[in-house]
């Protein structure tokens, strides 16, 4: 059995470029106020949403380990 991550997009931070949805169409989606939102938050361990994360103009994807709460993106320094 795989991770399982929780996914969390930090709505101050967001500027709704909709970058997550086009690399994660299954994972995100935005609202009508253009605002980005995960999907399923607690989810498996998806290369697209990693993607999604890593991409995020302004970095407002938080994804950890459920459960263990260990960061996946960003990583620490």
């Amino acid at each position: 059995m795989g991770d399982r991550w929780h996914v969390e997009v930090d709505r101050s931070l967001c500027i709704g470029s909709a970058q997550c949805v086009h690399r994660a169409p299954a994972g995100f989606r935005l609202d009508t106020g253009m605002q980005s939102h995960p999907v399923e938050p607690d989810t498996d361990a998806n290369e697209s949403v990693l993607a999604a994360a890593e991409n995020c103009p302004v970095e407002a994807i938080v994804i950890t380990l459920l459960g263990g709460g260990e960061p996946v993106f960003p990583p620490e320094e």
